[in-house]
């Protein structure tokens, strides 16, 4: 059975403006359903099957989107701020006006970050008992050292309360700037930043590369950002049913 909701809420949903904008349009005539004029808000649409036009344009209804984007530095995860960018700023061709990113990643770094309106998957790939794992890059300040990787192998102690889950580092060059792939499966405040602090290094540059089976677009650069594609939208539903 097909899913039947509220015109304003359909096109609301969309996108085409707020509920009291869409109501407007409604009264003035600006919306056809099945070919002719809509005056009635209140009417049932049934989902994927009723045509609705606005300006010349048909607005099918999406329920989920996600996006692929290259955070760049300087932009905050979050879906609004009165003061900074958010990464929601970023996208201007999305339809459904509830997206949030999945997780967060630190103003300065860059890489992947999903960006969906689906709360289920987000919680599959955020819940700490699902061990997702999260590759990141990084510059670090400080030679890395295989009792570095030895450390990281075995859980770093971060506080008193806290002891990081065994961690997989790979060091690519090892000099006075190191440069590293990081994967761990959990992803606490500035912990990638955190745990080098306590083996005496700095991160001075970080991006994240992948997150569970997604990895990010070498095509995209930062702040650029494409919808997933199907076959990795299957990909990250199947690593978590």
């Amino acid at each position: 059975m097909k899913e039947s909701m509220r015109l304003d809420k359909y096109l609301a949903d969309m996108g085409v403006g707020t509920r009291s904008e869409v109501k407007g349009l409604i009264k003035k005539g600006k919306i056809q359903v099945n070919g002719t004029i809509a005056n009635d808000y209140s009417r049932k649409i049934i989902v994927g099957t009723d045509v609705i036009m606005y300006a010349g344009e048909e607005i099918t209804y999406l329920e989920y989107e996600y996006f692929m984007l290259n955070k760049p530095a300087g932009v905050l995860s979050a879906t609004e701020d009165k003061h900074a960018k958010t990464v929601l700023d970023l996208l201007t061709t999305s339809k459904r006006k509830d997206l949030f990113p999945v997780g967060r990643l630190d103003k300065d770094t860059e890489g992947l970050l999903l960006i969906t309106n689906d709360g289920a998957l987000s919680h599959a790939l955020l819940s700490p008992k699902k061990h997702v794992d999260k590759m990141y890059y990084a510059k670090v300040e400080g030679m890395v050292t295989e009792q570095d990787v030895e450390a990281f192998a075995e859980g770093l102690q971060m506080d008193e309360e806290w002891r990081a889950m065994p961690a997989k580092l790979k060091i690519l060059v090892q000099d006075t700037i190191s440069e590293i792939t990081l994967v761990i499966q959990e992803g606490k405040f500035h912990q990638v930043k955190r745990m080098f602090e306590v083996v005496g290094k700095k991160v001075i540059f970080l991006k994240r590369l992948s997150m569970g089976p997604l990895q990010l677009d070498e095509k995209l650069m930062p702040g650029e950002y494409r919808k997933l594609t199907e076959e990795e939208l299957q990909k990250l539903k199947e690593s978590h049913s």
